[in-house]
């Protein structure tokens, strides 16, 4: 009994074998079952049967496998990929159907020529329906049983009508799916500045994010267009060592803290992450820099304080000069003017005419002649009010004129 719950308690060991391929445009991880009795070491071609066909794969880890079988566990492969959820980057997979021949090789490079034919007629249904999208790249599956096109947008688009236009054209069912930039890179993107090939294209599956804190902890120039990638993003680059740098960091005592080293008491002003170095200011205010081994953290000395209060005096307040201290002042009394009524008007016209005399014509013919002395003698009214006495007489002039004519006129009409 005993050796029989022994046998119970030990893992069902599975025949089943397994193989781990990378197939699809975007690179998809999967097991797929076989019944090989060897897996040769070698980079092969696959025909595999997907949830969505018939696919051309690659075998992933070709010098891992011993008789057939995949050396790692599926919970190991996950690990290594960094998978939070079961099924985020490999997949349940299929069957292996059989090694690709070079006859599966030459069809499934005459699908991708096609392909390219089929994205430029998308692209122009897009264009004459108008619809605010773009595709990035097209896959026809290698048993012809849908096209998958890979659009950017941004936002959701409503494309059920030029589906049905695409699939009359096609003949085969159409698969849209809208993608990211970074996705856009991992599809298209070729080499990088650093020379090597695009870490989301060669082996990333996931992407995580990537901030600006990553950059300044490594010290990193902060221009965008050097530590962008070709997504227009941070590199994902940035995030490998960013770990190593928190440990190497954690290490390190914070600055403004005081320290105790061979050189004295002094306080941290900067540090070197990679070199572990320490700047520390000492009494005197030269810096000098330690490892941070032979640092030792201690609290602020009073005599030091001290020293640095002698050495260095208060400074005394200077009077501002040129600074203006607002005086309150009373705002000034305004003296309200009295309305002017019509009638005061009136009475200040009758006293203007009441001081003007309106002169004979043999006055005027007198003042004319008289000499310009006696006329300053005889006036010493302002200017301003003889101009207008000069108005006057010349309308008195033509007025005995005026009213002669008009006597004239009148008794011709009578006759």
């Amino acid at each position: 009994m005993d050796n029989n719950e022994e046998i119970k308690a030990k893992p069902h060991k599975t025949d089943e074998k397994r193989m781990l391929v990378s197939y699809g445009k975007m690179k998809i991880l999967g097991w797929f079952t076989h019944n090989l009795n060897q897996v040769p070491p070698v980079h092969r071609e696959v025909i595999v049967q997907t949830e969505r066909g018939i696919e051309l794969g690659t075998v992933v880890g070709a010098f891992c496998y011993k008789a057939g079988q995949f050396r790692w566990d599926p919970e190991k492969v996950s690990q290594y990929y960094e998978e939070q959820t079961p099924g985020e980057v490999v997949t349940s997979g299929g069957t292996f159907m059989r090694f690709a021949s070079h006859e599966d090789v030459g069809e499934w490079r005459h699908l991708e020529a096609s392909t390219k034919k089929e994205i430029k007629t998308t692209q122009k249904m897009i264009d004459e329906m108008r619809l605010d999208m773009k595709i990035v790249e097209g896959e026809h599956l290698f048993g012809g049983e849908r096209i998958i096109f890979y659009f950017l947008a941004e936002g959701r688009v409503d494309f059920r009508e030029l589906v049905k236009k695409l699939a009359r054209e096609f003949q085969t069912r159409i698969e849209m799916r809208q993608i990211g930039a970074r996705d856009e890179a991992k599809l298209i993107s070729d080499f990088e500045t650093c020379g090597q090939e695009c870490c989301c294209s060669k082996y990333l599956k996931v992407l995580k994010p990537v901030n600006m804190r990553m950059a300044k902890l490594q010290k990193a120039t902060l221009d965008p267009s050097k530590i962008s990638g070709y997504c227009g993003r941070l590199k994902c680059c940035l995030r490998y060592e960013d770990d190593t740098y928190k440990h190497l960091k954690k290490q390190l005592p914070p600055r403004g803290t005081w320290v105790k080293t061979d050189q004295g008491i002094g306080q941290v002003v900067d540090t070197q992450v990679i070199t572990q170095l320490v700047i520390v200011a000492g009494s005197d205010g030269n810096r000098f820099a330690v490892g941070a081994e032979s640092v030792e953290i201690t609290e602020r000395p009073k005599d030091f304080v001290e020293e640095t209060a002698t050495a260095s005096p208060q400074r005394q307040e200077r009077p501002q000069h040129n600074r203006r201290q607002a005086e309150v002042r009373p705002m000034p009394e305004v003296k309200k003017r009295e309305p002017v009524v019509e009638e005061d008007i009136a009475d200040a016209d009758e006293d203007m005419e009441k001081d003007i005399d309106m002169p004979s014509e043999g006055e005027i013919v007198a003042d004319e002649a008289a000499p310009a002395a006696d006329k300053q003698g005889q006036d010493n009214r302002p200017k301003r009010k003889n101009r207008r006495n000069r108005n006057r007489r010349n309308k008195n002039r033509n007025r005995p004129e005026q009213s002669g004519n008009d006597s004239q006129n009148d008794n011709q009409e009578a006759k």
